[in-house]
């Protein structure tokens, strides 16, 4: 069954796959509170830095339309509360609170109380649609970059399941596909929940586009015995300096990228990029439960006594970035320049104008 996107909204709630039962199960879940949507975040059934800044935004669609006689100055205290649950959910992914306060600018903006449902509804939708559009576009500004044909190496997911539609580094990928470039993938399975095992590899099959499986550890091997042209992987947060922030394993991988002289790049929109955060010492690295590293799917595969460490990110320093792709174009370094440049000036939103989708449309 082929998907176009992981969330949509509908009949007044928020519809998510649920990605914790692929690639074995295709389930639908429905959140029709703030607090199932944060519930959902959490527990990563939707997951990937876009994806769970669009949920939170349709999350407070959701806590907006809980507001009944209350005074303005009562809704924002409310929607306030809902934006701090919200963002505990995962402090990495900086995505999420973009959104947050994007929605939060959207309610103050109502005229009164009763105009702020409608208002953050419709900034919701344009956040699901910008999406589609910025994954588009760095597609094509990465497929540019690769070599015909190519090798190309993708760590954890971040294709449609991890988006509003279409992938980033995903996107990347699908887009050299399409465009008939003669691209081969190398996905890591992406211990510990296996990301890249159970979701890239389900949507490079669902694409239709040529592809390998291998574990976390082969990569290295590849890269010297067999050739590995270039590594395409995603971030949940970019720091002012090009410091990125992404899936634990990601700075292995630049490590190794740089020993054996492969260009190594991150695809990401402008959202994930913060300028507050000077380098990636200061972005927060969320750690998850030792559960994910003690078993898979509920199978003990270590002593459970034994102590464990579970960093769902890691920092892969600017130095070993050859390139950063994003939704206004190619950063190169210096990055700190570059990537002030591009959120200053960023991509024109054709669909800013557009009007609101409808009460039952997909959120794509």
């Amino acid at each position: 069954m082929s998907v176009d996107a992981p969330l949509w909204w509908e009949d007044g709630a928020l519809c998510l796959i649920d990605q914790t039962v692929l690639p074995h199960e295709l389930r639908t879940i429905r959140c029709a509170s703030y607090g199932e949507v944060a519930e959902a975040i959490r527990m990563l059934r939707v997951r990937g830095a876009p994806a769970i800044g669009i949920a939170a935004a349709y999350g407070m669609a959701l806590a907006a339309r809980h507001l009944r006689r209350a005074s303005r100055d009562e809704s924002f205290g409310f929607l306030r509360q809902a934006a701090e649950t919200l963002r505990s959910t995962r402090p990495t992914a900086v995505n999420l609170s973009h959104a947050l306060d994007q929605m939060l600018e959207a309610a103050e903006a109502a005229g009164d109380a009763a105009a702020i449902p409608g208002r953050v509804l419709d900034a919701a939708h344009a956040l699901a649609r910008d999406d589609v559009e910025a994954n588009r576009r760095i597609g094509a500004a990465g497929a540019a970059l690769l070599p015909q044909p190519a090798r190309v190496l993708t760590y954890c997911n971040t294709g449609m399941l991890a988006t509003g539609g279409y992938g980033t580094a995903f996107g990347v990928l699908r887009c050299a596909h399409e465009s008939g470039r003669g691209i081969h993938v190398i996905a890591c399975e992406t211990r510990p929940v296996l990301q890249g095992a159970r979701l890239t590899a389900w949507e490079l099959l669902d694409a239709g586009i040529p592809a390998t499986l291998i574990t976390d550890n082969a990569a290295g091997a590849l890269m010297r015995s067999e050739g590995v042209d270039a590594v395409v992987v995603g971030a949940d947060r970019i720091a002012a300096n090009g410091d990125v922030a992404n899936k634990v394993g990601t700075y292995t991988l630049a490590v190794l990228a740089h020993a054996h002289h492969v260009p190594f790049y991150v695809a990401a929109p402008l959202s994930t990029i913060d300028l507050e955060t000077p380098s990636g010492d200061a972005i927060p690295i969320e750690e998850r439960s030792p559960g994910e590293v003690l078993t898979i799917r509920g199978v003990p595969v270590a002593p459970a006594q034994i102590g464990v460490r579970n960093p769902a990110f890691d920092i892969t320093p600017h130095a070993l970035i050859t390139a950063i792709i994003t939704d206004a174009g190619v950063v190169r370094p210096p990055y700190g320049p570059g990537l002030r440049q591009a959120v200053a000036a960023p991509p024109a939103r054709p669909n800013a104008a557009r009007p609101a989708t409808p009460d039952s449309a997909p959120a794509q």
